[in-house]
């Protein structure tokens, strides 16, 4: 049996309170979360942070319950998020009924500034409608109407007693509420559910109520499952004809002849976008929207306009990501209309509009996280690739930097996921020969410098253009991640694997669901 374990919590500026932990310190930090939050009763959003005696005992996000021991200090840090209401009327979606989706077309300067943009809290202004959380870890189930709360305590009191189970004339009246109120539920976080989350939203409906527990059903719940499945898609149904963006865009008239087929190119979110086609803000259409557009075209070429330029990417981010949706632009044309999106702050605060996860800091936090473990694991690989990966560590490690540690376990990631470096990164030799092979570049970081050398700078190519340059090469990678969701991009296939840690390892985005070899790594790393 584990050691009990005690640790001091700091709830805020003036409460600081003791947690017992009978059978020791949990294994992971989402268990301790649970432990903290029931046990102090804590009902709003929050994260841990522990006090790192490496650093002045300075408090850090709390990743991994490794990093604590007993009579440690850990403080709650509350997450204030806005209040997300889902009004779904047919005025919401006005600018999209009428037709004005395809945008204006007007002539503009590519004039851009490659001043570096800082992040200013607050300006966030979106749209209402849009979303502020992701998928959940746990789904919580909503309350019902009162008439169907009062038949489900009943139910769920038959059940503790003799195990009684609802039969099919006592769900006919229940059914409809449920699944309606189940519906609106999720469409909070996606319209698009994938079978995982509907088979997680069941399975929470009959832990919380396990009087509608199905008889027979392997899971108890596969029945809920296809009804959820149907009830969603009739949701989606409605929402269609109230014009909702990331609906229409599916819908067979907006289809080309040659894909008017229901299951033929649907555009949904693929890699956990939270605000995959957003609908236009409260009281703004597309042409208002492009007159916004044409003014931010003014304002990225002055100087010192961080704040204005920040506030109206903002507030065009539903005109931005209609025109990607649904023209799919070449990255040169998206330049010259949207030069301020490939800033490298931009890149991380549009990435931040459409997931809702900080870019950098995420990928950095959770890359020094897992490159110790990460390095173990491949270390352990023999043979060719375990010959490549030494050469890797070989060359590079005779600089011991940050950011040299963080390269060396990128490419060493590549090697292990049995994928080619090249393929994610090109080495130049000055800048000729980078001008001359920029054209053939698909998607790449192309390097100028010494091969081995500590000061390396890098540039992501994409299309054959040029789109963030002078940046290290770890910091172009979580870069490139940001660039492919905001233009919407695939992931080389050369690289899913690679292109696949990043997003639900190194992100987190979507990490409950990988594939066997992604999987795998995980299982060793954490």
């Amino acid at each position: 049996m584990s050691q009990s374990a005690h640790l001091r919590v700091v709830l805020s500026d003036h409460t600081v309170q003791k947690l017992k932990l009978p059978c020791g310190i949990p294994g992971k930090v989402e268990e301790l979360h649970s432990v903290v939050r029931d046990t102090f009763g804590i009902s709003g959003d929050f994260c841990l942070h522990y006090k790192d005696a490496d650093f002045g005992d300075d408090f850090f996000s709390l990743l991994s319950t490794t990093d604590i021991k007993d009579k440690d200090t850990i403080k709650v840090v509350y997450i204030q998020e806005p209040t997300v209401t889902l009004t779904l009327t047919e005025s919401s979606f006005s600018s999209i009924i009428d037709g004005s989706l395809q945008p204006s077309h007007h002539a503009c300067s590519s004039g851009s500034s490659h001043d570096t943009l800082p992040v200013s809290p607050g300006l966030m202004t979106e749209s209402l409608a849009q979303r502020s959380k992701g998928w959940p870890l746990e789904f919580a189930i909503p309350r019902f109407s009162s008439s169907t709360e009062m038949l489900l305590q009943s139910g769920n009191e038959n059940f503790s007693c003799s195990g009684t189970l609802f039969g099919s004339k006592e769900l006919i009246s229940l059914v409809p509420d449920i699944l309606g109120r189940l519906a609106e539920v999720i469409y909070e976080y996606t319209a698009y559910p994938s079978s995982a989350q509907i088979s997680q939203v069941s399975e929470a409906l009959i832990k919380k109520h396990p009087c509608l527990k199905e008889p027979g059903s392997f899971n108890g719940c596969y029945g809920w499952i296809q009804r959820l499945k149907y009830k969603m898609n009739n949701f989606r149904s409605k929402l269609r004809g109230l014009g909702c963006p990331e609906i229409v865009v599916n819908s067979l008239k907006r289809k080309p002849a040659h894909e008017q087929a229901p299951a033929k190119n649907v555009k949904k979110p693929k890699k956990a976008e939270v605000n995959y086609l957003p609908p236009h803000p409260q009281g703004e259409t597309s042409e208002s929207l492009e007159k916004e557009r044409v003014d931010l075209l003014r304002e990225v070429t002055k100087r010192d306009n961080c704040q204005v330029v920040a506030e109206k990417m903002a507030k065009t981010f539903s005109l931005r990501r209609q025109e990607v949706i649904y023209d799919a632009p070449a990255i040169r044309d998206i330049m010259e209309r949207w030069p301020a999106l490939f800033d490298a702050t931009q890149i991380n605060e549009e990435f931040k509009r459409i997931t809702i996860v900080s870019l950098e800091s995420t990928f950095m936090a959770k890359l020094d996280h897992c490159t110790p473990k990460l390095m173990d694991v491949v270390s352990s690989r023999g043979g060719a690739t375990g010959m490549r990966i030494r050469q890797i560590k070989d060359m590079l490690f005779q600089y011991n930097t940050i950011e040299v540690r963080r390269e060396v376990a990128i490419r060493c990631l590549v090697v292990y996921l049995g994928e080619k470096q090249d393929d994610l990164f090109k080495e130049f030799s000055d800048t000729e020969e980078f001008e001359a092979g920029l054209d053939r570049q698909v998607m790449k970081i192309g390097i100028m410098g010494t091969p081995g050398s500590e000061h390396k700078m890098a540039t992501i190519m994409v299309e054959g253009t040029k789109i963030v340059e002078g940046k290290d090469i770890p910091r172009c990678c979580a870069l490139l991640m940001g660039i492919i969701y905001a233009l919407n991009l695939s992931y080389p296939k050369e690289l899913k694997f690679t292109f696949e840690v990043f997003q639900k390892l190194f992100l987190d985005l979507d990490g409950l669901k990988a594939s066997a070899r992604v999987m795998s790594l995980k299982n060793g790393i954490f």
